[in-house]
């Protein structure tokens, strides 16, 4: 775990249910979770998308059963399946029987939408008889409209009691394996639902802006939303709620744990500089070609791609690997020391190549088997180019005479 997780809020306790053997609260690994957009009943498609969501980061798949042969799609599905299957139910409780005989790991039901007592005790019972947790999933443009004139919309406290209604429900069989999610499209509206549910209930959190939108906005959002209550020690399980291929969905909600230090590294996280004046090379593109070349290999390192090789190396030598332009070559260096100068046409090539090579033998191994004029060439380098355009090529001393002198003319005036 990294250094990162330690300075957040700790996590908030809550009971510990398991999903198809795989934990969720009560201090388990914060999951990631997605949902797919293929019709249920084409069990091969919808597979496809769950092996590509595994791929990406999602531990957990929930997948819409919203008609029998949805319901059938899922007996093939489930047991072929490389994650645990949540059965999405809305309107009808036979759905959620029919998803719990094809053996779905676990059930998202909709408060607002399936609303008979009655039948939610039926599958409540059924559930627990089969060792099935539910998610309580409650939904501000859902909500029973009882409850919308009552809080007077759709308010922190009624999403709340929506949810705290239907454990009632549950409690009444017995059925205790519950998650509970309180999403809304507003995002101050949910990190306050979220904030009173943590408060009110001890069973774990889903976590999510619902109908986020498309991206970017729609990361935006969820990140927000998400990143804010986390921080907060709120939350066991996560989904990004984007329009856009759901893999996206899984891929941003692995990054934010591993940003935030809340899941070790899986993947790739490449860092860039904004450019500026000392940069030698087109930063933006050198970034997206390494970008592309690196993600598919799902290599767990921090790879930085800097503009300049004066202030490069320096300003990212946490980073595991990266590299820095200067005088049409690339200076390739891992914790901040050099250990390669490759030519600029060879600078996303050899970052590849050095990268593979980092994670199959390790930091020091390859440190060890630096070039031994490296760090030479690479002096010569950044001192040519530090004499050529100077200590100030960003110009930042003139905008700096410039804000002093607005500030002095344009200030308040002594009075008469």
């Amino acid at each position: 775990m990294e250094l990162t997780s330690s300075l957040l809020s700790p996590r908030r306790p809550t009971r510990r249910i398991t999903l198809g053997g795989v934990p969720i609260g009560d201090g388990a690994p914060i999951t990631v979770q997605s949902m797919t957009t293929t019709k249920t009943a084409d069990v091969d498609g919808t597979l496809a998308q769950i092996y590509a969501l595994a791929s990406a980061g999602a531990d957990i798949v929930r997948c819409t059963c919203n008609e029998e042969a949805a319901a059938e799609g899922l007996a093939h599905i489930v047991p072929r399946s490389p994650v645990p299957i949540v059965a999405d139910i809305h309107f009808h409780h036979e759905m959620a029987l029919a998803a719990l005989e094809a053996g779905v790991q676990g059930l998202r039901l909709n408060p607002g939408n399936l609303r008979k007592e009655a039948e939610i005790k039926q599958v409540a019972q059924e559930a627990k008889d089969r060792g099935v947790p539910i998610r309580v999933g409650v939904n501000a443009g859902s909500l029973h409209p009882d409850l919308y004139k009552r809080f007077g919309g759709a308010t922190p406290e009624a999403l709340v009691e929506s949810a705290r209604m239907e454990i009632a429900y549950f409690a009444e069989v017995g059925f205790e394996d519950v998650k509970i999610s309180v999403k809304a499209s507003s995002v101050p509206l949910m990190i306050e639902a979220y904030r009173l549910a943590s408060e009110t209930f001890d069973h774990p959190l889903h976590l999510g802006v619902t109908e986020a939108g498309p991206p970017p906005a729609g990361l935006v959002k969820g990140t927000a939303g998400i990143a804010t209550l986390l921080a907060e020690g709120i939350g066991d399980t996560i989904r990004y709620s984007l329009t856009a291929d759901p893999v996206e969905e899984a891929r941003a909600g692995r990054q934010l744990l591993e940003a935030m230090g809340l899941r070790e590294r899986k993947g790739l996280d490449l860092i860039a500089c904004p450019s500026c004046g000392r940069a030698e090379i087109d930063v933006i593109g050198v970034a997206k070609a390494a970008q592309e070349a690196l993600e598919s290999r799902h290599l767990p390192i921090q790879v930085a791609v800097m503009g300049c090789v004066v202030n490069g190396p320096g300003e990212a030598r946490e980073a595991d690997l990266g590299i820095a332009a200067g005088r049409r070559r690339g200076h390739l260096f891992i914790k901040g020391k050099i250990v390669r100068v490759v030519p600029e046409d060879d600078m996303v090539g050899a970052l590849v190549e050095e990268a593979e090579k980092l994670v199959a033998e390790g930091i020091e191994a390859r440190l060890a088997a630096a070039d031994s004029g490296a760090e030479a060439e690479a002096e010569a380098d950044r001192r040519a180019l530090f004499d050529a355009q100077g200590a100030d090529v960003n110009d930042t001393a003139h905008k700096v005479d410039l804000i002093r002198k607005t500030v002095h003319d344009e200030g308040p005036k002594p009075e008469s």
